[in-house]
């Protein structure tokens, strides 16, 4: 199936990775795609790892996105995306939150956050650096970083002309629509 589109969003608890694979997702169904979406919480509450998988296109059967299947990894925090690069096609692409957030382990000194890790991807596979959190932060509310990255992922896949303010305006708390909808539109403009 070429017409299939695979897209893995990563990151760690509290982040809003389920928020932003709904989202997506709901504005995928409401083009007229077929989608399936699978997601794991792991220990997301501790701050642990979180995914969504987002499979779109004509007709799809099943949510899982196999190694070496994503045509995009949209990571909502940097170790995130060195963790599930070998979901990426070779002529995947990365939508990277140039973020940092230390895990349990590497916070109590028993691992250490690994470096250079954009660089690491960098003449490797296509790669597009978002300050994400540095957007939400001038809008004054920092969880919206996921709706940034979502704006980052709907410019980078093309998918711009989808009501994206429809899709936020059904998917969010009515007090959260508007700081939602001007997040997505500035993580558009940032790619």
């Amino acid at each position: 199936m070429t017409n299939v589109k695979n897209v893995f969003i990563v990151g760690v608890g509290g982040q809003g990775i389920i928020l932003a694979g709904k989202v997506f997702s709901a504005g995928l169904v409401g083009a007229g795609y077929d989608v399936k979406m699978s997601e794991v919480h792991g220990m997301s509450q501790r701050g642990g790892n979180v995914t969504t998988q987002v499979r779109f296109g004509d007709k799809v059967y099943s949510p899982i996105i196999g190694k070496g299947e994503a045509h995009l990894i949209l990571a909502l925090e940097k170790m995130e995306a060195l963790r599930w690069a070998e979901y990426l096609k070779p002529d995947g692409k990365i939508v990277l939150n140039d973020f940092a957030v230390p895990s349990a382990p590497i916070l109590s000194g028993k691992a250490i956050y690994p470096e250079n890790i954009v660089d690491s991807f960098k003449g490797k596979t296509d790669i597009l650096i978002v300050k994400a959190n540095d957007i939400a932060e001038e809008l004054g509310n920092l969880k919206v970083t996921n709706m940034v990255m979502v704006g980052a992922m709907i410019k980078a896949l093309d998918l711009s002309h989808i009501d994206w303010d429809e899709i936020i305006r059904r998917e969010v708390k009515e007090k959260f629509i508007d700081i939602n909808i001007l997040a997505l539109k500035r993580g558009m403009e940032a790619i």
